[in-house]
């Protein structure tokens, strides 16, 4: 290409030039450092304002619902089932039937057994008799030796009575064992054995199993590190231990169990594989919600505790693992590392770090940076979602305004 068809002609030139001036000049910094002459001025961003209150203290504790009662059904004689008594998933009492088996040789054996106990009766009465008579005629043919022998006698026929009855209790337990009847109430599951099934008294399959749901066990297993520190939080008087350790049951699909649970076992060693302690909580389940094998989860309120309430959405953690927090001071930002002892709701209760009063940021986080001037603007921040509020003493932690009165705006959403 030669320099003649670059070279541009000189009036055009000089009229691109004239037209792009004006943007040139609009688009160099001011004096001031801010494009177009205008300086930026502190980020506005939201706040709340914390206060001290009493917390409750919870913990969750993971679990596996147990049968309060659970019977696995097994014969006690031998024979062939003659009826099913009972339908499965249908309630059953104490004593309700739910098996018979074929009676008709039981029946025989009590009946001979009935005889052999009349027939050591007549003998024991035969042998009362014959010693009455030979003590009353001793000495006149009949010797002291004869006497002896009598009372020998007598004494054989009252040990056959005895072995005759024994065997009669015996053959009438076997008639009764014939009918198999439910030991608990509870629920029979589906039979194991169908009509005329040959059943033993020393087999290990069962019939059926009944279980009982109303009250049912949870099973929990809790940290022995936590329950050292939860004494130590207790014995600093950082928590106020409660009267009674209230326990509620969340089902798996995030339900409350209506009602409160008790502890009936508390543990006594910890795991050498898991590093924990077994707890055996009961709670009622009229309504059978909770069934034996279920992964549930126990929220224990141990006790309460003076601390304040800070989101856990306007928290971040540091590299080094440790809760941090923006802070509103003076108009600038501050970092603050907050000590919490655990979480209540969607907040973290925090004794250290911050104090009431102090103005923790909760949006605009992302382009915080510490010592950046703000304007501070308060607002309701409930279970992440931000609220502008007008009263400037309106907005805090614990969802009170100014005068004390609680906002439902502002008070924790449990997630």
């Amino acid at each position: 290409m030669t320099a003649s068809m670059t070279r541009m002609p000189v009036p055009i030139l000089a009229l691109l030039i004239g037209l792009l001036a004006p943007a040139l000049a609009f688009a160099q910094p001011a004096p001031g450092g801010a494009m177009g002459g205008q300086s930026r001025g502190p980020l506005p961003v939201g706040v709340i304002t914390l206060e001290e209150t009493d917390v409750p203290y919870e913990v969750t504790l993971p679990g596996r619902a147990v049968a309060y009662e659970q019977v696995s059904i097994r014969p006690r004689v031998n024979g062939a089932i003659s009826e099913i008594a009972y339908t499965p998933g249908r309630p059953v009492k104490v004593g309700d039937l739910l098996f018979r088996i074929d009676n008709e040789t039981y029946e025989a054996s009590v009946q001979s057994a009935e005889a052999e106990v009349a027939s050591a009766q007549a003998s024991l009465e035969g042998a009362q008799v014959t010693l009455e008579r030979y003590r009353k005629i001793e000495g006149t043919g009949i010797s002291s030796a004869n006497v002896k022998d009598a009372e020998v006698s007598q004494h054989k026929a009252e040990a056959s009575l005895k072995t005759a009855e024994a065997a009669l209790r015996t053959a009438r337990l076997n008639l009764q064992w014939t009918e198999i009847r439910s030991p608990i109430s509870g629920i029979p599951e589906v039979a194991d054995v169908s009509m005329g099934s040959i059943v033993t008294s020393n087999q290990t399959t069962a019939l059926t199993t009944v279980t009982r749901l109303d009250p049912i066990y949870v099973d929990v297993q809790e940290s022995s590190v936590r329950l050292l520190s939860v004494r130590n939080l207790v014995e600093n008087g950082i928590i106020k231990r409660a009267k009674k350790v209230r326990l509620k049951l969340q089902l798996e699909t995030g339900e409350m169990l209506d009602g409160e649970g008790v502890l009936r076992s508390p543990g006594t060693s910890v795991s050498t594989t898991t590093g924990t302690v077994a707890l055996r909580l009961e709670f009622d389940n009229p309504r059978h919600m909770v069934i034996p094998g279920q992964f549930l989860r126990v929220d224990a309120t141990l006790g309460t505790s003076e601390a304040i309430l800070v989101p856990q959405g306007a928290t971040q953690r540091a590299s080094d693992g440790s809760l941090t927090v923006y802070v509103a001071r003076d108009g600038k930002v501050a970092v603050a590392t907050l000590e919490e002892i655990g979480v209540y709701q969607n907040n973290w209760i925090v004794t250290g770090g911050v104090e009431a009063g102090d103005q923790i940021i909760v949006d605009n986080i992302r382009n915080l940076r510490e010592g950046i001037e703000v304007k501070t603007i308060p607002v309701a921040y409930v279970d992440g979602v931000i609220k502008e509020v007008t009263d400037a003493g309106a907005a805090n932690a614990t969802g009170k305004d100014a005068s004390g009165k609680a906002q439902p705006a502002n008070v924790p959403v449990k997630d």
